[in-house]
């Protein structure tokens, strides 16, 4: 018998180092390879579609607004639910995998709609009695666009997420680098996006729309290859079963405990370290005082027998899994103020654009800037930002502060609330000053002159955006990995993706309440000629309700107490762990000491 439990003994250890030699460094160039290639193809595919719909399938501006609209909030609220059957049951590597060939079938469906001339109606180009495409070329459309939607709920709450698997976040392991994982893997989709704005969109309007249409395809056909290629590297972690049902239990034990008297010491509560094995990898979550009636579906009672195994768990839950949704709870109102963050730049889409193209848009002669592309400068700003912020912020915030990672994920995003409303306020006097220029000028009835203003005084505020993303959307995105439980993930993930559409689609709501409660003889946002609007009132608007937001966020970060979590130290015994307790200012850093026979208490 000791013989049999020395061989699995051994067993295990091989198990275990085999699981160690998972993962890493080396597995980035597969997975941030699909992760590349899904925004390269996904931004060369959308950055000019409503031309495709409105050139080549001479669909009218208004339907084809609506349709890029429709499908685009589609693909905003399937990544929950792709996040929801990766932690359930499918796994993160699975579940990337089929969304990245759900969105190439859909890439590849439009793109051969494009070359073929029976697939698309014939061209038109007088613009005046056009032949709209058929009910056959427009299911083609709705189909390939539905494939790519339901394609991208499978690829962008995994992908982040998975890379991330493949290294230790423990704090202890995470203090130790000289890098920031999140800010890389910004920065990398940072590229691919630039890449597609300039070399897709060009082919697009200027080569054709076969190869404008085939390069995405073909870049999401290799990054699938390469997802392939990787798959031994890989370290997957198993799915834990349904997040949402957990919860649910969680819940209805309390309920169904309501009544029962909870033990002055925590330690009396249900804890079952085999239970919760597959959901507490990396460490189980430690008792908190919050929410202290949710601990009732902990509480043993006397007519729940604990001897059957598991329990039946809409009566008794365990502490672990009461502190999962302990975490839900505190995170949702943080999540909630990145929504009006969103909220505020969605104008940088529209009404700046509109702007830009009353300005002076020269380089030279000959040359002028695309109103659209003047996105890129927001994107050139938040490239060279991640490289500033890791190379001298991180190290300059660490002086002062003696966090690794010179400031917190709570901390980070409050910057990012704050150079918003800086931001927002530029945009707000640039549009004073264009106004000034075109009443100089005497051309503020004339909604298509060219005012003398350069075009480059809307670069500050493009700038500025991409300075708030850099603090604001990736302290969002770290913050959700970190403190939501790990079995929940990629779902936290998702609500990353859910904010953003929430955002624009409250942007929308709030433009159309301005339109049509501002009158119609001084319209702040008119439906023709902007000169005659205040849209400097609007900003001034945006600017208050973001004032409001950063009070309400700093109100929420003052009160959130970070998840505690026991963490399972390499080369300590089975049952020593290190606990990292976070306090109210987040930083889980301090002094060490001995809390308990094989355990580190970090205060």
């Amino acid at each position: 018998m000791s013989k049999n439990m020395a061989e699995d003994g051994v067993e295990e250890k091989r198990e275990n180092k085999k699981k160690k030699e998972l993962g890493g460094l080396r597995t980035m160039p597969f997975i941030l390879a699909n992760e590349i290639c899904d925004r390269f193809a996904s931004t060369g595919f959308h950055a000019n579609m409503i031309t495709y719909l409105t050139e080549v399938l001479n669909m009218p501006l208004v339907p084809a607004s609506n349709t890029l609209t429709n499908f685009g909030g589609t693909a905003s609220f399937t990544p929950l639910v792709g996040a929801l059957i990766a932690d359930s049951f499918a796994g993160r590597f699975w579940t990337i995998l089929v969304g990245s060939i759900i969105y190439e079938l859909g890439l590849v469906s439009i793109t051969i709609s494009s070359v073929l001339p029976s697939l698309r109606p014939p061209p038109c180009p007088t613009k005046e009695n056009c032949k709209e495409a058929s009910d056959l070329q427009l299911w083609i459309l709705y189909i390939s666009l539905l494939l790519t939607s339901l394609g991208t709920g499978g690829i962008r709450p995994c992908v982040v997420t998975f890379a991330a698997d493949q290294f230790d976040m423990s704090k202890s392991k995470v203090a130790t680098r000289g890098w920031n994982f999140f800010n890389w893997y910004y920065f990398s989709l940072g590229m691919a996006t630039l890449s597609a704005l300039t070399i897709v969109v060009y082919i697009q309007d200027n080569v054709g729309w076969g190869w404008g249409l085939g390069l995405p395809t073909i870049a999401m056909a290799l990054s699938i290859i390469a997802f392939l290629v990787g798959s031994p590297l890989y370290k997957k972690l198993k799915p834990g079963g349904s997040p949402l049902v957990r919860l649910a239990q969680v819940t209805v034990a309390a309920v169904k405990n309501r009544k029962a008297d909870a033990p002055a010491d925590p330690s009396l509560l249900y804890e079952n370290k085999e239970l919760d094995a597959t959901i507490s990898v990396n460490g189980r979550l430690i008792h908190t005082d919050q929410f202290k009636w949710l601990d009732k579906a902990a509480i043993v009672t006397e007519g729940e027998a604990t001897t059957s195994n598991p329990p039946n768990l809409w009566r008794l839950a365990t502490v672990h899994r009461v502190e999962e949704l302990k975490s839900i709870a505190r995170m949702l109102p943080l999540w909630a103020a990145g929504i009006l963050h969103v909220t505020s730049s969605s104008h940088q889409h529209s009404f700046t654009i509109q702007q830009a193209r009353t300005m002076d848009r020269h380089l030279s002669s000959s040359f002028q800037i695309p109103p659209a592309s003047l996105s890129i400068f927001s994107i050139l700003s938040v490239l060279i930002g991640i490289i500033l912020y890791e190379r001298f912020f991180v190290p300059l915030a660490r002086r002062f502060t003696g966090n690794p990672s010179g400031i917190t994920s709570l901390q980070r995003m409050g910057i990012g609330f704050m150079v918003n409303i800086l931001a927002t306020i530029v945009s707000s006097l640039v549009e004073i000053k264009r106004k000034a220029v075109a009443v100089d000028h005497n051309l503020l009835d004339n909604p298509r002159a060219i005012i003398p203003i350069s075009v480059f005084w809307l670069v500050p505020q493009f700038a500025l955006h991409g300075v708030a993303e850099i603090f604001m959307s990736i302290g969002h995105l770290e913050f959700l990995y970190d403190q939501s439980p790990e079995s929940m993930r990629s779902t936290a993930v998702a609500l990353f993706w859910i904010a953003i559409a929430i955002g624009n689609y409250l942007g929308t709501l709030m433009v159309t309440l301005v339109h049509k409660y501002t009158g119609k003889s001084k319209n702040w946002l008119p439906d023709r000629n902007l000169n005659r609007g205040r849209l400097d009132y609007y900003y001034w608007l945006v600017t208050g309700i973001q004032v409001l937001n950063l009070i309400y966020y700093v109100i929420c970060a003052w009160l959130y107490t970070y998840k505690p979590i026991e963490e399972v130290v390499d080369g300590m015994e089975e049952d020593d762990a290190d606990l990292a307790r976070g306090g109210k200012d987040g930083s889980g850093d301090g002094d060490v000491e001995l809390a308990r026979t094989g355990t580190v208490q970090a205060q």
